[in-house]
């Protein structure tokens, strides 16, 4: 069923919505220090779930494909966060995700011949100073190590998302079937290296079940399939400018659910990247036959530690 662009717009803008709501529901329901497991939580379950109930599987040169894609949008996105938010100051992982759109402007010229124009590259810029003002504290020491890290995450996230619209998908395969292959591929390259640095799985009570039920279902199944969906039916660059709406949102759970305080700093800040999230709807329209792909970008996974950081600097997990 066709739907308007202003309807694809908001059911795409869920999923980086949702996963600003990672870093609260991973602090404060999920067992302490267990990134990886978490990680692997959210995209395997999801994915035999999607591959359930689209009962497609890849085919050919596909099974080279989803493999690839699910490493750089979940394998190699999800532990390369973790890192990154550990060893950085509160936000700086998140300020150098929202370079994101930046990035993927890049890499859409490069493969998919989708020039970045002046207005573009401006209101990638301006979204990555307002998500600036959300979520940088206290200057901290900076870790090589993790800006390395950071960097490299949204580099594998930017990459995924430009080679999906690139690839397209297979003949009557939908976005459904897609996102299962990708969540799949990533849960299980995630699987041996949570068990190799962190060991068996932790004991789980209630809340902490609910909380992975949560992230498994609405953060991840649910979120990346419409994302994915977003993705094939409008520029890889339009779809990546609705990634601050990840830290934006993070801000304002922190604020209502967790007491957080929202200075005049951090509401400028929100301003200008709802501004550019608006404008960035409007750049690289067309696109030739890149429009007409499908698949996937942000945004963020948390840490699991039950230790209340800001929540918006958390936020850059998807």
């Amino acid at each position: 069923m066709a739907v308007s662009r202003p309807a694809l717009i908001a059911l795409t803008a869920l999923a980086p919505v949702s996963w600003g709501t990672t870093y609260a529901v991973t602090t404060e329901f999920l067992p302490a220090d267990r990134p990886l497991f978490t990680g692997l939580m959210r995209a395997l379950p999801a994915g035999l779930l999607l591959l359930a109930l689209a009962r497609t599987l890849p085919r050919g040169i596909w099974w080279a494909k989803a493999a690839a894609l699910g490493a750089l949008n979940i394998g190699a996105f999800f532990p390369l966060l973790f890192l990154s938010a550990y060893r950085l100051p509160g936000g700086m992982a998140a300020v150098l995700g929202s370079a994101g759109p930046l990035f993927v402007a890049g890499l859409a010229a490069l493969l998919l011949g989708q020039r970045p124009t002046r207005r573009t590259l401006l209101t990638g810029a301006v979204a990555a100073f307002g998500v600036s003002l959300v979520v940088l504290r206290a200057a901290g020491a900076l870790d090589a190590l993790g800006l390395l890290a950071a960097l490299a995450a949204t580099l594998s996230m930017s990459a995924g998302t430009v080679l999906t619209q690139r690839w397209g998908r297979p003949a009557g395969v939908g976005p459904l079937a897609l996102t299962g292959w990708q969540l799949t591929a990533g849960g299980l390259l995630i699987a041996p290296l949570a068990f190799l640095v962190e060991g068996a799985p932790p004991a789980l009570d209630g809340r902490a079940v609910g909380g992975y039920l949560y992230l498994a279902l609405a953060n991840t199944a649910v979120a990346y399939w419409l994302w994915f969906r977003g993705i094939g039916r409008m520029t890889a660059t339009q779809v990546t400018f609705l990634g601050p709406l990840s830290p934006l949102t993070a801000a304002v759970v922190g604020w209502a659910a967790l007491g957080q305080a929202l200075t005049p700093v951090q509401l400028v800040g929100m301003a200008l990247a709802l501004g550019a999230t608006v404008a960035g709807q409007f750049t690289g329209r067309g696109g030739g036959t890149g429009a007409r792909a499908v698949a996937g970008t942000k945004p963020p996974d948390a840490p699991a530690g039950r230790e209340r950081r800001d929540v918006a600097a958390g936020a850059v997990r998807r």
